[in-house]
């Protein structure tokens, strides 16, 4: 009997080179209404997943719950829940959200068919975890602007020379507002570049708003590096030295980690959906 035919699908979370304990897994609240979280095998592939209400995982229906913010938050946590239950028991491949199948076997056999690009996966991401980077231009810098001279005319100044006078005030207070963005973003990548030179690989991600990181200088790096465990102190340490080296003092720099390597372990195919009939 498939699950669909219970009145479930199959969710799948994460594909791992090993099996996770069972009491790990059960231990730890998956998708609200689902089943506990448990294993599959495809060959050497272990596969994370849980059975979760076909109503709620439909195409149609998963579309439309994942437009309210507050549905797609309570799905992400749910996913990551499931992935990181995981990673401490060796090379995890965190699936894209919403990765739903029909059945058991349909998971089994769309994971069997990536057999090699899996088992590629494991060896790249075996002993290394991501750290997450964020650079703004820094706040003391964006908000210092040169001030106008004592007693200098302003714009409703007499005659057209106040005028002139104010206008190439306010010109010379963009192009030094310019001039400054541009500097913090050449030192960004000076930063970015350093990183790199300890890391495995690096991810660039679009900047995020202010609205998202309630910081109000602009966002001038997102990245992501994949660093090797043994090498996490030397890679901290160059963060904290950035950190405080006054030659950048353009830019605040922040960072998070260690976490699953999401940004790593793409295997670049869509997520199936259980009305889109996944193999």
């Amino acid at each position: 009997m498939s699950s669909s035919d219970t009145g479930t699908v199959t969710y799948l979370f994460a594909l791992c080179a090993s099996r996770p304990p069972g009491e790990a897994l059960s231990a730890v609240p998956g998708h609200p209404g689902g089943g506990p979280l448990r294993t599959l095998e495809a060959g050497e592939v272990v596969l994370v997943v849980q059975d979760v209400p076909a109503d709620d995982f439909q195409e149609q229906a998963l579309a439309e719950r994942l437009q309210h913010p507050e549905e797609l938050e309570r799905c992400a946590l749910a996913h990551h829940r499931g992935v990181a239950a995981a990673a401490p028991y060796g090379p995890v491949v965190p699936l894209p959200l919403a990765t739903v199948y029909l059945s058991d076997g349909n998971a089994m056999a769309a994971v069997a068919s990536r057999r090699e690009t899996v088992l590629a996966l494991f060896a790249r991401l075996a002993g290394r975890t991501e750290w997450a980077v964020k650079v703004h231009a820094s706040v003391r810098e964006t908000t210092a602007a040169p001030a106008p001279a004592p007693g200098s005319p302003g714009p409703s100044a007499a005659g057209a020379e106040g005028g002139r006078s104010y206008l190439s005030r306010a010109s010379t207070r963009h192009r030094v507002r310019r001039d400054r963005h541009e500097t913090a973003r050449a030192v960004a990548l000076t930063v970015d570049r350093a990183l790199r030179a300890h890391a495995v690989d690096a991810a660039s991600h679009r900047p995020q708003s202010e609205q998202l990181t309630g910081v109000t200088a602009p966002q001038l790096l997102n990245a992501a590096y994949l660093v090797d465990d043994a090498r996490r102190g030397e890679f901290t340490a160059a963060l904290e030295r950035l950190r405080v080296d006054e030659r950048l003092r353009e830019v605040d720099i922040s960072w998070s980690g260690p976490w699953v390597p999401y940004s790593f372990a793409r295997m670049e195919q869509p997520a199936a959906t259980a009305g889109a009939g996944a193999p």
